[in-house]
């Protein structure tokens, strides 16, 4: 998928990031849009740099996070002819957000070769110096300062800084009693030389270190392992925590013989249960859905797996499970990057198990294999023009006019979206909803002469409809588009219980990220994304059952980049700040932890403090792993049970099975 040059990610994060989030100030929203963040990043980073989050930059600092840059920014109150002192320099990206609204700023580091790197990325930049120093004691050769912004947090204002401030300055820094969690506050100094002080809300910053800052201070606990997260101070020792999980533990030697002892029964009655994965490429993670979707087809009268892939491709693999009739001139399924992730031998093996279980079944009883996903736009337009023609071929001729809007753009729809948001070419939403407006208006007469094919038909018209506002989304901000994609995903859900009737039992098959409650990781806490388990968890309550996923070590199969090859990687071991190396202290290889069971209510508590949690999809970039595949998150809160196999192996794709005797024809014919 093409990605967007940095000038639209700019756009895009002062559009969401800033204004969306009640950045007002003219000039710092001007001042963002013209810095180039990327250039004050490592380079290993640069394709994270327009993301809403603190960046590493070495020595134990990070680059701030754009939103809070701009919040300082715009708390200041700057005008043009202001004279700023920046604490702090770091990568430099604040000093020259500032020096495009200001006449002049001096930034001091206390790390000379910070400084030095800082210096040079300043260098386009003619009114700004860069000073090597203790910051907490300002800069008085300089003073005094209409504006003082420090981006380090300590224990009070550091008396320095008072007197550097000229009457009537405002100066803006991050206090509290705590190294890593403190309050934003703003000081301004008043004409009689009096001070004012104004908390501006909760924040996280790198502590502030020098005379007045943290080493002077009375208590000078160890800095953080992590910049991005706070230690948490009265969170129990790892140690304790792994033999709390080990005493709560239900060790499953083996994945079968516990969903035959019914271990997963407890899901039994739920109306939908939600199977997540912390990688897309690893075999046991495929193995143990598979266990437990099996038990509860067979056993409990679930009728529909539902998972994280398009609705084309499954529609191929659910025909072939309900014994449907093959259709030679339809696309074999999964035949688009990350091929691996559903045409492999874990996937291939539950597909021919569902099969023969339906065999035996009558047709309404036979359990169906449905997508979700909604990146099959070249797909589902064809499949709703290959419906019309057979039902209604003057609503085909329709279609295809109203289609043809989009038919330039179908095989690379990410350079439609682009080309909508820079006003290159007009947008088709209006052709695409009207044609969705015109199949479930004649639902009833198009259902009445093919009711399965109606049903697909009008699913892959809302994939068309969903996709479309999608890859426009998609330039404005990465929430945007991820919220529509789960949107569409949990609806899809939605109107496949709807569809199946009352006695409907679903399961999903989707990464951790997609299932487990948003609302509980820093996905909704920061980001404001949400996804199919926060609206499952709103739609069905203690109904739907969210069950994640974790592995310390082993490989996986992924790609270093989008559309690149797949590759079987190593999985470094995981951060001991992480909920799984708690879980890998536990000492037992594979277990499950019922996080809603009584007995664990104590140590749900205890687990309930936000640590690191890693995620791994189709790409892995092991170098850059802390921020690439790991974020904040409460794991009781995003979990109702967590399965844990502490070592795993790649998925093994079918294609590797050639002259083995197992069949790639249909469904996974190439």
């Amino acid at each position: 998928m093409a990605e967007p040059d940095p000038a639209s990610q700019r756009e895009s994060m002062v559009a969401w990031q800033l204004a969306g989030r009640g950045i007002t100030d003219p000039a710092v929203l001007a001042a963002m849009r013209r810095v180039p963040r990327e250039n004050f990043v490592p380079a290993a980073l640069q394709e994270f740099a327009y993301e809403d989050a603190p960046l590493p930059i070495g020595g134990g600092q990070t680059i701030s996070q754009p939103y809070v840059v701009a919040l300082m920014a715009a708390e200041a109150r700057l005008s043009p002819q202001d004279h700023v002192l920046d604490i702090g320099t770091g990568s430099g990206y604040a000093a020259a957000v500032l020096a495009q609204i200001v006449a002049r700023v001096d930034t001091v580091e206390l790390r000379p070769e910070l400084a030095e790197q800082a210096r040079e990325r300043l260098a386009d930049y003619p009114n700004v110096d860069v000073h090597i120093g203790d910051g907490t004691l300002g800069w008085p050769a300089r003073a005094p300062f209409d504006a003082i912004l420090a981006a380090a947090g300590g224990p009070e204002v550091p008396a320095a800084w008072r007197e550097q401030l000229a009457p009537g300055g405002r100066l803006i820094m991050p206090v509290g009693a705590s190294r890593d969690r403190q309050r934003l506050v703003r000081v301004v100094r008043t004409a009689e030389g009096g001070f004012s002080q104004e908390d501006l809300g909760g924040v996280r910053f790198v502590p502030l270190i020098g005379v007045q800052g943290w080493q002077g201070a009375d208590e000078d606990p160890a800095p953080p392992a992590d910049p991005r997260r706070a230690s948490g101070s009265a969170a129990p020792p790892r140690e304790a925590l792994g033999g709390r999980i080990r005493a709560a533990a239900e060790p499953l030697n083996d994945l079968e013989e516990a969903a035959a002892s019914g271990v997963f029964d407890r899901w039994s009655k739920h109306r939908v249960v939600l199977l997540g994965e912390a990688s897309h490429g690893t075999s046991e993670f495929y193995q143990a859905r598979a266990a437990i979707t099996r038990r509860l087809i067979e056993h409990h009268g679930f009728n529909i797996v539902a998972v994280e892939a398009d609705w084309p491709d499954a529609a191929a693999i659910d025909r072939y499970v309900r014994l449907g009739a093959h259709r030679p001139d339809a696309p074999s399924a999964f035949r688009r990057f990350p091929t691996w992730m559903w045409r492999n031998t874990d996937v291939y093996a539950f597909v021919e198990w569902l099969r023969a279980h339906n065999a035996s079944r009558a047709e309404s009883a036979r359990a169906g294999f449905f997508g979700l996903d909604l990146y099959s736009l070249s797909d589902s337009m064809a499949a709703v023009l290959a419906y019309l023609e057979r039902v209604d071929p003057q609503a085909a001729r329709v279609a295809r006019e109203r289609y043809g809007c989009l038919t330039p753009w179908q095989k690379n729809p990410a350079v439609y979206g682009r080309a909508v948001v820079s006003d290159a070419y007009r947008g088709c939403e209006a052709e695409v909803v009207a044609q969705l407006s015109d199949l479930l208006a004649r639902r009833m007469e198009y259902a009445h002469t093919e009711t399965a094919g109606y049903f697909d038909a009008a699913q892959n018209a809302r994939l068309v409809a969903s996709a479309e506002r999608y890859y426009r989304a998609m330039y404005y901000g990465s929430a945007e588009s991820w919220n529509l994609r789960d949107t569409h995903m949990f609806e899809t859900l939605a109107q496949l219980i709807q569809a199946h009737g009352p006695g409907a039992k679903a399961v999903v098959w989707a990464h951790n990220s997609h299932i487990g409650n948003a609302a509980a990781t820093e996905m909704g806490r920061v980001r404001g994304e949400l996804n199919i388990g926060q609206l499952c968890r709103e739609r069905y309550g203690d109904e739907a059952a969210l069950v994640g996923m974790g592995t310390h070590t082993g490989t996986v199969a992924a790609a270093h980049d989008w559309g690149g090859p797949m590759e079987v990687m190593e999985v470094v071991p995981s951060r001991e700040d992480s909920y799984e190396f708690l879980s890998h202290a536990s000492g037992i290889p594979r277990f499950l932890l019922d996080l809603r069971a009584p007995r664990n209510e104590a140590l749900a508590r205890e687990l309930s403090e936000p640590r690191l949690e890693r995620y791994i999809g189709v790409i892995y970039r092991p170098q850059t792993e802390l921020m690439s595949h790991y974020a904040d998150a409460s794991l009781p809160d995003q979990f109702d049970a967590w399965l844990w196999m502490d070592r795993t192996r790649a998925v093994e794709p079918l294609a590797a099975t050639s002259g083995t005797g197992m069949p790639e024809t249909y469904p996974f014919g190439v």
